[in-house]
């Protein structure tokens, strides 16, 4: 107890931001010296549950000792099954409910809001059926008889004394008029978990301390040195301009200013009159990313956060990000001997060359640090401003899925993020973690309905800590920019304070809301980049395709050809292959493996991003949605199928990026080619693959909105027409010809249905909205998805993406033994994978980097059974150990160069230059 408690004082003393303490002492009498005391006195008592015949009765030896001084209990086997009941936790609550009452004289409705951090301390706060249970059975709190008086005793004592040493005695009092936040019991109950799990840890905390006193504070000072945590980031608002900040900060190219848009984020951070959310509308490579880190610094200082959370769509985008924000830590003032934990969080973080070289680099294990030798210096102290970054540390405690978000600075994909919203064990941990931080979100309108909805309760709780949030996208529908600003602010939807939000036409926008503020609508000018593109029609024909890409390329240059489905993808680069040759065409899409996928990533901007040195003078990327965004690649022609017109906008946004000293000269005017439509009927109907991907009522208004540009009546101007586009596209009025009413309407009922349908779905497992203050966090859980972890079955539970298998690719040699893909490269390649035995490390985890999803066929109900009992024939036994973390439990396909693999009635071939292929078996 003295142990748990003595690490809560240190973590709210030196790990804790201060927008966390602030919120906690915010609601109390005594402030934060209040707050400080009612966390350090809740971690003392957590494990008061343990007094009672339910838990004591474990292990006969010890029961008897308690036996022997009159504390009678039955035996285990005498008590059965009922003792499931009590677990501790529950237990404990219902003891410090009743002492409140009964001790301080609190209300009874008033003690739960405190004594349920007691509850929860395992992860999930008890609910209502549970308390009443145990209610019904008091036997299991106190043994009946002569000695359930002693029982009460002894459990008061430990009450008591915990009040007097650790300082609440005379608080209580006042705290009882208090009504708790949900949002305080929430951080509360994440902090007491924190505390009891590194004073469980043996290796700091040794059982059976020989002396009390004084030397227990030094068993603790030598504990909190060997655990090293990191404590947070306290940055300072920045004294200077913006222009002197994007100096400082990031690495700009010769003669670049700061543009309008991100001018206007910085300043609306500085403005706002209570921090909270920004939404920065602006064109692709318009510098967001710049604006939101810029605006970050500002939020975090003005607010006290401790760190910043970045999330993004997919693993991808993720790991770029993550490169970025590493070099603006690098760039960030830090006070003297200032260290920051940092982490990649997503399920393959661990193969990230930029995570793996910090893990290296800065490793901080938790050790064992003799009591008796001086810990004075076991926090450097703090001083003033270094001119050299902050040390970056990859914490070994500060690992794993449920600790891995209380890093201070975290990159992930943003499931990560809405898992905040999905009722699961220890969500407390993952709320703590967010409400200490900035979180920026990245390419919002890549969410769908399904996501969307967690992410609006997500930005409820948020508002309700007070946590500032940027949100950035290019083309974001303003109904969804209301939503966004209505579920941050904690208003009903429809709210008249926000029909400025939605009514808002400029381009760029900048859009600051508060909770119980009036938004704030900023309309920066452009930056003056941008330009005109010519839109037309191509048939979907691949002979129509090549033979216009022969004519347009005759001169040279570089075009992007992006398709819907990789199954387009392919038959497109075959047909591209014969025409012009396969040195000249280049497939991107996400049916590679990891390793490939990355090495193509890296050959993409290599080749085709802002520096263009190794620009080859002719070629084509066929490439999937992978091209779509977040890759800073430059084409000088684009064909692409019809696809939603924020998506379409987004694969123009790689059409001329940047600005070239030479281009062809039949290319120097941007042409986008829009195909995969037949556009023969009245109403054009858009490729199979890709009304399964986006829907027939998205894409025939998306068509809509964009036929004066494919009729040839105007040319699409960028950035003007962005939003313009975007807001009629995802908007109610009537759109398109009259010959396309009735198939409009019919796909508006059709999207309607689903869209109501995913909402639902969405809601089974979604959290609540904060309550009112003082209504406890009872059943705050209850029916929830168990571990809410970045799994495939995590990541189900917040993505409307279909059910999908995914597999560890391996060679099989002309021996027929395994090993890893033999083009892996950097020492990756041809390694050996013994079945006999347990492969090496190095191997295994080089095998673990060629993982890959395999397409949705491959899990549809009636073929994933089937899928499975074939793969699992190559989970070998030796395989399957703890020492080989890499590929237990893992599905292994192995392949044959130049030969299919057979699986469930299919073929599958794998190559590096086209990725996994799949046909029907003969």
């Amino acid at each position: 107890m003295a142990d748990s408690a003595a690490v809560a004082g240190l973590l709210w003393d030196e790990w804790l931001p201060a927008r966390v303490r602030g919120l906690v002492g915010g609601v109390l009498p005594g402030g934060q010296a209040d707050g400080r005391r009612l966390a350090v006195w809740l971690a003392a008592v957590h494990d008061v549950g343990k007094v009672t015949p339910a838990f004591a009765c474990q292990v006969d030896g010890l029961a008897d000792g308690m036996r022997a001084v009159g504390l009678e209990m039955p035996y285990r086997r005498e008590l059965g099954p009922d003792r499931r009941m009590a677990p501790h936790g529950l237990a404990g609550q219902l003891l410090l409910q009743e002492w409140l009452e009964r001790r301080c004289g609190w209300p009874g409705r008033v003690t739960a809001q405190f004594a349920v951090v007691v509850g929860g301390h395992h992860g999930v706060p008890p609910d209502h059926p549970a308390v009443a249970d145990l209610v019904e059975r008091p036997e299991l709190l106190r043994t009946p008889g002569r000695s359930e008086g002693l029982w009460l005793r002894v459990q008061e004592e430990f009450l008591d004394a915990c009040a007097a040493e650790f300082g609440v005695e005379g608080r209580l009092g006042g705290w009882g008029a208090v009504k708790l936040p949900q949002t305080v019991q929430v951080v509360l109950s994440g902090l007491v978990i924190m505390a009891d799990w590194i004073a469980s840890n043996p290796d700091l905390f040794p059982y059976f301390p020989q002396e009390l006193g004084q030397g227990g504070a030094r068993r603790v000072a030598a504990a909190w040195k060997g655990l090293g945590l990191p404590g947070p980031w306290r940055p300072e608002l920045p004294g200077s301009g913006i222009a002197d900040v994007f100096a400082a900060r990031f690495e700009l190219p010769p003669g670049a200013v700061v543009r309008p848009v991100q001018m206007q984020a910085f300043e609306a951070a500085r403005a706002m009159p209570e921090p909270g959310l920004l939404v920065v509308e602006a064109p692709m490579g318009e510098g967001k990313t710049e604006a939101a880190l810029a605006a970050v610094e500002v939020l975090a200082a003005r607010v006290g956060a401790g760190g910043v959370f970045f999330a993004l769509p997919t693993m991808a985008t993720s790991n770029a990000m993550f490169a970025r924000v590493l070099d603006w830590l690098e760039r960030l003032p830090a006070r003297d001997g200032e260290r920051l934990s940092v982490l990649l969080a997503h399920s393959k973080a661990a193969l990230n060359r930029d995570a793996a070289a910090l893990r290296a680099a800065s490793w901080q294990r938790i050790s064992a640090v003799d009591p008796d030798v001086d810990v004075s210096d076991r926090v450097p102290a703090a001083g003033a401003e270094s001119p050299l970054p902050a040390e970056l540390v990859a914490h070994q405690w500060l690992a794993g899925r449920k600790k891995g978000m209380l890093s201070s600075f975290v990159v992930g994909t943003i499931d990560q993020l809405l898992f905040a919203g999905l009722k699961g064990r220890h969500l407390v941990l993952r709320h703590l973690a967010m409400a200490g931080k900035v979180v920026v979100i990245d390419e919002a309108h890549a969410f769908d309905t399904y996501m969307n909805s967690y992410l609006d309760r997500v930005l409820g709780w948020l508002g309700a800590y007070g946590v500032p949030v940027v949100v950035l996208s290019a083309t974001l529908p303003a109904a969804r920019r209301r939503a966004l600003a209505e579920a941050y602010a904690g208003a009903e939807p429809g709210d008249g304070r926000f029909a400025e939000v939605a009514g808002a036409d400029a381009y760029p926008l900048v859009t600051a809301v508060g909770r119980g503020q009036e938004p704030q609508v900023g309309r920066p000018g452009a930056s003056g980049r941008g330009g005109w593109v010519r839109l037309e029609r191509l048939d979907d024909d691949l002979d129509a395709l090549g033979k216009r890409l022969e004519s347009d390329l005759g001169g040279g240059g570089c075009a992007l050809v992006v398709r819907n489905t990789v199954d387009r993808v392919l038959e497109a680069a075959a047909a591209l292959r014969e025409r012009f040759g396969s040195d000249a065409v280049t497939v991107a899409h996400a049916r590679f493996i990891d390793v490939d996928r990355a090495e193509n990533d890296r050959r993409l901007l290599e080749l085709f991003g802002r520096d263009g040195a190794r620009r080859p003078g002719r070629h084509i990327v066929v490439a999937s949605q992978v091209a779509e965004q977040s890759l800073d690649v430059d084409f000088d022609l684009l064909v692409t199928d019809a696809a939603p017109v924020d998506l379409l906008l987004q694969r123009v946004g790689r059409l001329h990026r940047h600005e070239r000293s030479w281009r062809p000269e039949s290319l120097r005017a941007a042409t986008c080619l829009v195909t995969g439509v037949d556009w023969s009927g009245p109403v054009p109907v858009v490729a199979r693959g890709s009304e399964a991907v986006y829907g027939r009522h998205t894409l025939l208004r998306s068509l809509a909105v964009l036929l004066p540009c494919l009729d040839g009546e105007r040319l699409l101007e960028l950035p003007g027409d962005i939003s313009a586009l975007v807001q009629r596209a995802y908007g109610d009025e009537p759109v398109g010809p009259p010959a396309w009413a009735q198939d409009l309407a019919e796909a508006r009922l059709l999207h309607d249905r689903l869209q109501a349908q995913k909402a639902r779905a969405a809601d089974v497992f979604r959290l609540r909205e904060a309550g009112r203050a003082g209504r406890s966090l009872m059943g705050w859980v209850a029916g929830g998805a168990g571990d809410a972890d970045d799994t495939r079955a995590g990541r189900a539970q917040v993505r409307d993406s279909p059910e999908s298998v995914e597999v560890i690719v391996v060679e099989v040699l002309a021996d027929g033994s395994l090993a890893t893909v033999g083009w892996a490269g950097e020492g990756r390649g041809g390694l050996p994978l013994p079945t006999g035995s347990v492969p090496d490390p190095r191997a295994s985890k080089a095998a673990a980097a060629c993982g890959l999803r395999l397409p949705a066929r491959f899990a549809r109900p009636y073929v994933i059974d089937r899928v499975i009992a074939e793969l699992e024939q190559f989970c070998f036994e030796n395989w399957q150990v703890k020492e080989n973390p890499w590929l237990a439990g893992q599905l292994i396909l192995p392949i044959r160069p130049g030969c299919p693999t057979p699986l469930a009635g299919f073929e599958l071939t794998y190559t590096r230059e086209n990725g996994l292929e799949v046909s029907r078996a003969e």
